[in-house]
């Protein structure tokens, strides 16, 4: 493997089971702690009989702070539950605590990528991510957060939204040089 990419949140596994196919050569790691989300993907996996997918099928918390550090490439947030409510934010993933983890777990030049249809948690994104000197958006004009990357794959949930007319936001966050250095 020439690299490890991790999926948080992977919901039906369809965005983390087509990356795994297009990239062979990368390693990957998908958590979902619904049983639902984790049947849907190994059925993909043993279908399109994907060997490069690893699941752990629990709090992604749990494995950042099992994972050694500068070990991860590419990190995928997407479409994660917003957790609108005030009182709720505290369960958000891209909290101060998170993102030290994260920092710790990714090479330097390592992407994270963050999608949503909830305005309210881009504002909550930005403000934190923005906030750790480990991470730079990588934005330079608006089409960057508007449209996917190049290499998008959509999820079920970001068709949802679509489909509900409800505008979609594309993040990507890099990890600061720290670390071993991307290979690409």
């Amino acid at each position: 493997m020439t690299d490890i990419w991790l999926e948080v949140g992977f919901g039906g596994g369809e965005h983390l089971a087509a990356q795994a196919r297009r990239h062979p050569e990368i390693g990957f790691i998908g958590c979902e702690p619904f049983v639902n989300g984790v049947a849907r993907l190994l059925a993909m996996v043993e279908r399109d009989r994907i060997t490069n997918l690893r699941v752990f099928d629990d709090d992604a918390r749990i494995l950042l702070n099992r994972l050694t550090d500068a070990s991860i490439g590419r990190v995928f947030i997407l479409f994660s539950d917003p957790w609108p409510k005030k009182r709720h934010h505290k369960r958000r993933f891209l909290r101060e605590e998170t993102l030290r983890s994260l920092a710790r777990v990714m090479r330097g030049g390592g992407a994270l990528r963050f999608a949503t249809d909830d305005m309210g948690y881009v504002s909550w994104t930005l403000e934190h991510v923005r906030r750790n000197p480990d991470f730079a958006w990588t934005a330079t004009c608006p089409d960057d957060w508007r449209r996917p990357p190049p290499d998008w794959v959509e999820t079920r949930y970001e068709a949802k939204a679509r489909a509900t007319e409800r505008t979609c936001i594309y993040l990507d966050f890099q990890r600061s040089g720290r670390g071993r250095e991307d290979p690409t």
